[in-house]
Parts: structure tokens; sequence; C-alpha cells
């Protein structure tokens, strides 16, 4: 009887081993699945994942009704097309090497539900083109990074930079902003220079510099500083460590032009017409499509196309002084009335429109309500920081000389 007991006992026990391994066999071969969901995908804000997507560059002579059409947009789409997007975007203004995307039905139409073209780096312009045509721009979103760099100069400010690998466009936005206080043309080794910039970035990539927000230049052993503030929300400008204005009131010239070819005189025979009468401008000769700057800081009051003056602009500076700039190839985009530009900022390109016989810009110049010669004129400096900003100023620019000397 014990021995059957015995027995009994140990084909329990075994039992109960055998099924703690088989437990923790199982246990152990438990596999957990978890599924991936897939992140949604957006380009210009548009969820893409429903969409065919076409990615291509404007070819030369190529029109945006030409890419339209071939993805199934007919023509009269395209008219429609046309006329919501005035106000918004011209677009006859679509360039060859801009680069451009459509988002295409995946059904057997293949027709073009999206169609979005990038203005430049950062800016496009979107055209729904389902159920109700909608035309409207975005930007994309950019990343800012600052940073500083500085050298000595060794032959030239250009060299130096271009040694460092340092951006071109920040080598001319520092020749700008000192152009009336060094002359780059007699800089010595040994100068040398120091600049607080933004690097800009899309998607982790670089597209460029941004502003320059301080910056020192040592020129035979003086010390030149520059910071930028705004005083108010339509633009800033670039001052001294005294809140003086590094720039002149006006530029002397509106373009980078090879000869005056006719100055301001009140009796002169036209080129075109053959008439003796008064011509009140200066005639700046340059290259067709050489850009036109705004002489001085302003708000635009007409951007427009007339007979006589072809493409135009005309900015008033302030209640004593007004320009005007004629004959332009084109104005450029986003210059219209309202707008305001600062001195030195691309308002339109050399041309002949109008009555003109060659490539030339007429710059024109007003003092309360009446042309004059500009070059006879005694115009004033630039103004200074304001005394209700000079604290708030004084502030920032002790901020920023830190960061510049670290």
């Amino acid at each position: 009887m014990k021995k059957w007991f015995g027995i009994l006992v140990m084909g329990t026990a075994l039992l109960f081993m055998l099924a703690n391994i088989n437990k923790e066999n199982k246990e152990e071969t438990t596999i957990e699945v978890v599924e991936k969901i897939k992140e949604p995908s957006y380009e210009y804000d548009i969820l893409v994942d429903s969409f065919h997507v076409i990615k291509g560059v404007v070819k030369s002579g190529q029109t945006m009704g030409e890419i339209l059409y071939a993805n199934h947009i007919d023509h009269p789409e395209i008219n429609e097309i046309v006329n919501k997007s005035k106000g918004i975007f011209d677009v006859r203004r679509v360039n060859a090497g801009k680069s451009y995307m459509l988002m295409c039905a995946t059904d057997s139409t293949e027709k073009a539900q999206y169609f979005v073209y990038e203005i430049d780096a950062t800016n496009y312009v979107v055209f729904d083109l389902r159920n109700k045509i909608d035309v409207y721009k975005g930007k994309k979103p950019v990343t800012v990074r600052l940073k500083t760099s500085s050298g000595t100069i060794k032959s030239s400010l250009w060299i130096t930079m271009e040694e460092q690998k340092l951006s071109p466009k920040l080598t001319a936005e520092l020749s700008t902003i000192y152009a009336w206080t060094i002359d780059f043309f007699k800089i010595q080794k040994g100068d040398g220079f120091r600049v607080y910039y933004e690097d800009k970035y899309i998607d982790g990539e670089y597209i460029g510099i941004g502003r320059i927000l301080a910056a020192e230049f040592t020129h035979k052993g003086q010390n030149f500083y520059s910071f930028y503030y705004k005083e108010n929300d339509n633009y800033g400008d670039y001052y001294d460590e005294q809140g003086k204005t590094l720039r002149k009131a006006f530029l002397m010239a509106p373009v980078d032009y090879k000869r005056i070819s006719s100055r301001y005189s009140k009796r002169r025979k036209h080129p075109v017409t053959g008439r003796w009468k008064g011509h009140f401008g200066t005639d700046y000769a340059a290259e067709r499509g050489t850009p036109i700057w705004s002489t001085a800081n302003g708000k635009i009051i007409a951007a427009t196309y007339s007979k006589n003056n072809g493409n135009y602009v005309k900015v008033r500076h302030n209640g004593t002084y007004t320009t005007q700039y004629l004959h332009m190839s084109k104005i450029k985009p986003g210059i219209r009335k309202g707008v305001y530009v600062k001195q030195g900022e691309i308002i339109g390109y050399v041309g002949s429109t109008g009555l003109a016989t060659g490539p030339h810009v007429c710059y024109r110049f007003w003092k309360y309500g009446k042309q004059v010669d500009p070059f006879k004129q005694k115009l004033p400096p630039g103004d200074p920081i304001k005394k209700e900003n000079r604290e708030a100023y004084m502030l920032a620019q002790d901020s920023l000389m830190q960061i510049l000397m670290n």
C-alpha cells in the first residue's frame, strides 16, 4: 500500500512539474505584435496621402496653363483660375527654373486637384482646383539660427569672407550697411570684422542668411559699430553706439549706372518727339534688367503703367520729399500702392517702356510738391533714434554688444 502511495505522490509531483515547464515555455514564446501606424504626410499644409504627387520644375517658355492642361484641367477652368488669381498672384510670373507640385486624383481621371508654385525658397502660392477654385499664398516655416563670424582682412573683404566659406550675401549686406561710413576700396591689411547674424533653414536645409543684427568693423585702428533696431512696425535700420543712423537720408543714385545720359533741365530737346520742353528728371543709363532701388525709406503711392512714363513707381518719403522711377522693364513683384520700402530696396528693373529710346531710369525728385534737381539740394542726414525710443534702443544695443564681443 505504501508502495502504491509513493508512486502516486511521485506521479502527481511529475505532472505538476511538467505543467509548470509548459507554462514557462508558453510565456517565453509569447510574441507581442505591435502594429506600426503610418504618420500622415503633409506638403504645403495639405494632406497628400490620398493624391498622386508629381513634382517638377518649370521649363524655359513653359506656362502654368500648359502644365495644368497636361494634367487634365481644360481651358475654361484655366481661364477661371487666371481670374481668381488676380490680386493674389500674376500667373504670367511663373518663371523657368522654379519648382512646382501637382496633387492629382488617383482614379482614372488623374485630374489635378492642387497646383503649388514656389515663388522662392520660402513663399509659395496654392491653387486649390477641387469643387470651388481657391487661390492663396503660403509661407514655409523657417528656422532661424543665430551665428557670429569674424575675420582679419588679408587683401579684401570679399576674399577673406570667401576663404571662411561665408555667404556672398553676408559680404554684400555688410558692405551696404557701412557704405556711407567706410570706403571699401581703401580697406587695409589688418582691418577686421565681427558680425552677428541670422542663418535660415527650411526642413533642416540651409536657404541663406537672414538679417545682420550687429556688426563691428575695424578700419585703420578705429572701431565702427552697427546695430539693427526697429522703431516702428514697418521697417528697421542700422544705428551706431550713439543712436545715429549709418545711412544718409537719400542715396546718390537709384541704380548702378553706366553714365548719366540726361540731367535735370528746364529746356531740352526730347530724343523721341524732337520737341523742346523741360526735362524734370535725371536719366541714368544702365543695362536692361539692372535692379532699381528706392533712394530712401518711404511708402509707395503709385506702381503702375502710363503711356509716357511706361512702368513706374512713385514713393512718398515724408511730408517734404517724393521720388519717382520711370521706364522700368517691369515692376518688382510685391511692389504696389501702400507698401513700405526701405532705402536700397529693389522696386523694379531698368527698361525702356513708355516714351524712351534706350534702357535707363528717369529719376524724378519732388520737394514740397515741386520737381527739383536732386544734385542741387542740401539733403538732410538720416534720422537718429527718436528721443522716446532712445532708452529702449540703448538696452537692445547693450545686449547685442555683449553677444557680439563674446
